[in-house]
């Protein structure tokens, strides 16, 4: 077995995928590690199954959608981005299609077709894959640079490694965190691991007693609450109720925010906001209302098709006025239902954890990467992609997204770090 190579990529994800490929492509003699039996095992689980491959907006509006340190990725999407990874797609014979959002699937609606696709031009590129082979360490020279990689299966020479491990998320698939461990033991630091784009727990009582479980509403504005009583971030999108808090897009948007306040005061739950009419201002539902109440019936009867019908009973049953005969409510109790339609309260407790969550926030500290090449600032010929770095996006493409392109960034500079243009 061929022990020695120009690159050495450690882990089968898009990111490591996407390595291998770029710097095969460049000339280089590559070899693509990874421990589980076949490559891509988390990807196949991507978008429901059909994996959102990319987004189509866009870079200035890729960035506002990568919340954790979007921003690093400037350089990365000015040399490769979501336009280039549709069209290298295109050359693979694999045609995708937009849905709502900007979102990009394949037309099969099957991520083994993306796959397939990323592990065929890895093989036509040249890649060398090492399947069941698990890294245990970085290897250096003498003077503290890279110089291969040690595995359970015997030590492999490179003058250049990329590191694709992924997060830690989804364990199982083999995300494990590795990666962090390796990066550590070079100098690295590693900023703290938590979950994001994860379900909402919550402790209320309409959330225990089930009351909601199940319901879902479409377009509903969920604002995560800062200190100062002020909105951190707002999401319109929509929103289902579980029997242990909140999920659906809108909540999955909101757990990064989430998270970091529950880092700043671990004691105190975060307090969520919901707006069941985004669109209508508090007087125009408040005018909704007193029309609707012109009526001979109850409040509850009177406001049918106000709200979905659950919420609609919770919040009559929080003001404590379901029963009343319709003509008797006051001015004031239109406003506070109004105000309750507007702005719902709900405290979280914790989101769901990293092991089941859909991303990793945290890792390798990009103050030591540089921005450019993804190559180490403290490790010559050590490089980043993927979700081992401290950048996270929401759902819709965006991660995947990163993950495309720092690997076709660091696999290209790998490749030229050790003679390959």
């Amino acid at each position: 077995m061929n022990k020695n190579y120009d690159v050495i990529v450690v882990g089968a994800g898009p990111a490591g995928l996407m390595s291998a490929i770029s710097a095969g492509e460049q000339g280089a003699r590559v070899a693509l590690l990874e421990k589980n039996k076949k490559p891509g095992r988390k990807l196949l689980m991507t978008g429901g199954g059909r994996c959102n491959v990319t987004n189509n907006r866009p870079v200035a509006d890729l960035i506002t959608h990568i919340p954790g340190n979007g921003r690093f990725l400037y350089s990365t999407f000015a040399q490769w981005d979501n336009q280039d990874i549709m069209a290298f797609f295109a050359t693979q014979r694999i045609p995708l299609k937009e849905e709502d959002h900007g979102r990009m699937f394949p037309v099969t609606d099957r991520s083994k077709t993306i796959l397939q696709g990323l592990t065929t031009a890895a093989e036509k590129a040249g890649v060398t894959f090492l399947l069941q082979t698990a890294a245990t360490k970085l290897i250096t020279d003498g003077e503290g640079r890279i110089s291969g990689v040690r595995t359970d299966q015997g030590d492999f020479q490179a003058p250049a490694v990329i590191l694709t491990t992924g997060g830690i998320t989804y364990p199982g698939t083999g995300s494990t965190g590795d990666g962090y461990k390796f990066a550590k033991a070079l100098g690295h630091t590693v900023t703290p691991l938590f979950a994001t784009e994860a379900p909402l727990v919550s402790e209320e009582n309409f959330i225990k007693s089930g009351a909601l479980q199940g319901l879902a509403l479409q377009e509903a504005a969920l604002s995560v609450m800062g200190k100062n009583g002020k909105p951190i971030v707002t999401h319109k999108m929509d929103l289902l109720f579980t029997h242990f808090g909140l999920s659906g897009p809108a909540a999955l948007r909101c757990a990064y925010f989430v998270n970091k306040l529950l880092r700043e005061r671990p004691d105190q739950p975060v307090t969520l906001v919901l707006d069941g009419q985004p669109d209508a201002t508090a007087q125009e539902v408040a005018t909704q209302i007193k029309r609707m109440l012109a009526s001979k019936k109850t409040v509850k009867n009177a406001l049918n098709g106000l709200l979905p019908e659950r919420l609609l009973q919770l919040y009559l049953d929080t003001l404590q006025i379901a029963d009343l005969p319709a003509v008797q409510m006051t001015e004031v109790q239109v406003q506070q239902l109004a105000a309750l339609i507007k702005q719902f309260p709900i405290r979280v407790t914790r989101t769901i954890g990293l092991e089941k969550a859909f991303v990793t926030a945290g890792g390798v500290n990009l103050k030591e990467v540089s921005p450019k090449t993804l190559e180490s600032k403290l490790c010559p010929g050590l490089f980043f992609a993927g979700e081992v770095l401290d950048i996270n996006g929401y759902t819709g493409g965006f991660n995947i997204t990163s993950a495309l392109c720092t690997g076709h960034v660091a696999g290209q500079h790998a490749a030229q770090t050790v003679g390959y243009w």
